[in-house]
């Protein structure tokens, strides 16, 4: 079973994850990216679609044209985990 991340790994989330906000009513962490256009958008998708397999993790997540917001929480976990931080981090790298 995952675990849910602890008091210390949630107060380092900001250092972390500085782009990403804590949405504490749903015990997840989300992020919005907008691109150039919808084929960049789509494209960010299938990338990021990619690491989830990978990760066998997979994100809650919207398009509308060249906007994709990304919700990220374990659901065996009943919130924020270790999974969550990983995938994240990998996300932001695709665009760094």
């Amino acid at each position: 079973m995952v675990e849910k991340l602890g008091t210390d790994a949630r107060a380092a989330l900001a250092a972390t994850l500085p782009q990403w906000r804590v949405l504490a009513e749903r015990d997840a962490i989300a992020r919005d990216f907008a691109f150039a256009d919808f084929s960049a958008a789509w494209g960010f998708m299938a990338r990021v679609a990619l690491l989830a397999e990978a990760q066998g993790h997979h994100p809650e997540w919207s398009n509308v044209w060249n906007r994709v917001s990304i919700i990220l929480s374990t659901h065996d976990a009943g919130g924020l985990s270790a999974r969550d931080v990983g995938l994240a981090q990998a996300i932001d790298k695709l665009l760094a």
